[in-house]
């Protein structure tokens, strides 16, 4: 290895500073040294960056939100196949700091985790998406094609398809069921009732089962929209 040495000329040479009370006279500093310390300061402000960066981006998208894309027909046409989504987390990590369960509301759009679809031939653990339809305590029927739903507030039972804004999309739902949904869990159907593997198959979604819910569809561009 080789050191590169020559003499300072006039315009490398050591600059005087201005004298300083605290170190006294003769206090001397460089444009190389200066420079050197500024070099230092900016590669370890970038490796830091490198190095903090991927654990932000890992946070956000354990406990703040998440990108997905549909895999499917189930909830057209509400959503289409490779439709891009942005699911929020944060109730579900509120959640979990406090010990509570999440129950989303009901006509949310939520991503769960379903176990249950190996008796059917399907992956462990798939994630999915579908609406909830009722919550915990609430009695579900479907006859007739129709959804009813009996809780306190409606002891003769109603219709969410009919009462919440979704369900102009919705104009049958086919199967038999009569169930209580337990403690911790929700019913969830897909809004393509027809072509839709969900509660009517698998019953009632764990809430700590479920992901996030529904906040945005960012792509395709032109339908973009909040939910």
């Amino acid at each position: 290895m080789t050191h590169e040495h020559s003499t300072p000329d006039a315009a490398t040479a050591p600059v005087r500073a201005h004298e300083n009370e605290e170190h006294g006279p003769g206090t001397y500093t460089t444009r190389h040294h200066k420079n050197k310390h500024e070099s230092w300061g900016s590669i370890a402000s970038t490796i830091t960056a490198l190095l903090i960066a991927p654990l932000i981006a890992v946070f956000l998208t354990a406990f703040v939100f998440q990108s997905y894309q549909v895999d499917g027909a189930s909830m057209q046409t509400t959503l289409y196949n490779n439709d891009r989504l942005i699911v929020w987390k944060v109730p579900k990590t509120w959640s979990k700091l406090t010990g509570n369960p999440y129950i989303p509301n009901r006509g949310d759009v939520v991503i769960f985790v379903e176990n249950q679809l190996t008796a059917y031939g399907q992956e462990p653990g798939k994630q999915l998406i579908k609406r909830v339809i009722a919550l915990p305590g609430e009695r579900v029927v479907i006859k007739d094609n129709t959804v009813t739903v009996f809780n306190k507030e409606h002891p003769k039972g109603f219709n969410p398809d009919k009462t919440l804004p979704y369900g102009k999309v919705i104009p049958s739902t086919a199967g038999d069921a009569d169930i209580i949904v337990p403690k911790n869990q929700v019913y969830v159907l897909g809004d393509n009732r027809g072509d839709s593997t969900d509660s009517r198959i698998f019953g009632p979604v764990n809430a700590s089962d479920i992901v996030g819910k529904l906040v945005l569809r960012i792509w395709p561009a032109g339908s973009m929209k909040a939910f």
